[in-house]
């Protein structure tokens, strides 16, 4: 592992089932816990929601076995890192300038951006704010789309009634609160094998009723959930510790994010990949269609048989895809900046 320039402090000792220690590292307004492997080109890991750094748990020592130094961040209001309570922090500015200063802190010019779920929702936008400290972007079920002709939440709405978690989430305090009362009840209900055809069809758009599910659902199948237990009991730890409210700010910043976004240029012209999860109904490959307009010197792959949380489900075939996408690219993405 390397040094620690520029203010990051090392934690204590305590490596969470193998992952890393982390690392605190002054990103400006706010301080971010950063789980460092490997030495070499700077592949940054952004999670999703609900999930930590901890995701990336089979990612991060794939990357460094393979000569990279692998950099997992818990994004601010989330697991080890600061969690201020005023949405205003959470829209796409802030939380891409975030990164920008850990960058910074890591005495690191530039580096593939790697974004899953939200994660996703920020690396292809770090590419239009921050052009100069991304060399390239992988997106992992979230693809990189030009702005709706309107704000999104008014299109969620009219589209999928006020139940979809995106409206419900606007409310202050209600879903966090209600997720709170069993925070491994919620996690063991959200990393599931995914829905099958039939029941996807049964549920229709109640399955995108997060809160009511939760509260109104059977108990999860333990055979259906992805995780370990000592997994699991990982997320609750880091939630019990950080709440919900930073997480669920990130809804409440997506008109905010309209926007701050719908004039900038959506052209993204860095080497990019864009790997979708055949069974993904959040993300459905379909929903990256047409990405080649604004994104050209992107590749696609899909991973057969998959659901949403890909880390989790098909590490390996995640990990032979961006592996095999950055050593064949690995001179554009990590050639020394000639500007």
């Amino acid at each position: 592992m390397q040094g620690l320039p520029n203010g990051a402090v090392r934690a204590h000792p305590g490596a969470m089932n193998g992952f890393p220690d982390p690392q605190f590292v002054d990103a400006g307004a706010v301080r971010l816990a950063a789980y460092q492997a490997g030495d070499g080109p700077p592949v940054i890991l952004v999670h999703g929601w609900p999930e930590i750094a901890y995701s990336w748990k089979y990612q991060i020592a794939a990357l460094a076995d393979a000569g990279y130094r692998a950099i997992a961040p818990d994004l601010k209001g989330f697991g080890r890192s600061d969690a201020p309570k005023d949405k205003s922090h959470y829209d796409i500015r802030r939380m891409s300038d975030d990164l920008a200063r850990m960058l910074d802190a890591l005495d690191i010019e530039r580096a593939v951006f790697c974004g899953h779920d939200w994660g996703g929702a920020i690396v292809w936008p770090m590419a239009q704010l921050h052009p100069a400290r991304v060399a390239g972007v992988i997106g992992v079920c979230t693809p990189h789309r030009p702005p709706p002709p309107a704000p999104p939440l008014s299109i969620i709405e009219e589209r999928f009634g006020p139940k979809h978690y995106f409206i419900q989430f606007q409310q202050e305090k209600t879903p966090e609160a209600l997720f709170e009362t069993d925070i491994g009840r919620f996690f063991r209900l959200m990393f599931r094998r995914p829905a099958d055809r039939a029941d996807i069809e049964r549920l229709g758009d109640r399955i995108f009723d997060l809160p009511g599910r939760f509260r109104d659902g059977p108990a999860p199948d333990r055979a259906q959930v992805l995780l370990s237990d000592a997994d699991i009991e990982t997320y609750v730890a880091a939630y019990r510790r950080s709440g919900f409210t930073g997480g669920i700010n990130l809804y409440r910043n997506i008109d905010r994010n309209y926007e701050l976004m719908r004039d900038v240029d959506p052209v993204i012209d860095k080497p990019a990949l864009m790997i979708s999860a055949q069974r993904d109904y959040f993300l459905p490959p379909e929903s990256a269609d047409g990405i080649e307009k604004i994104v050209p010197n992107v590749e696609r792959a899909l991973i057969e048989d998959c659901g949403h949380w890909v880390t989790w489900e098909k590490p390996a075939e995640l990990n032979r895809l961006i592996l095999d996408w950055l050593a064949r690219h690995a001179d554009r993405l990590f050639a020394p900046d000639r500007r």
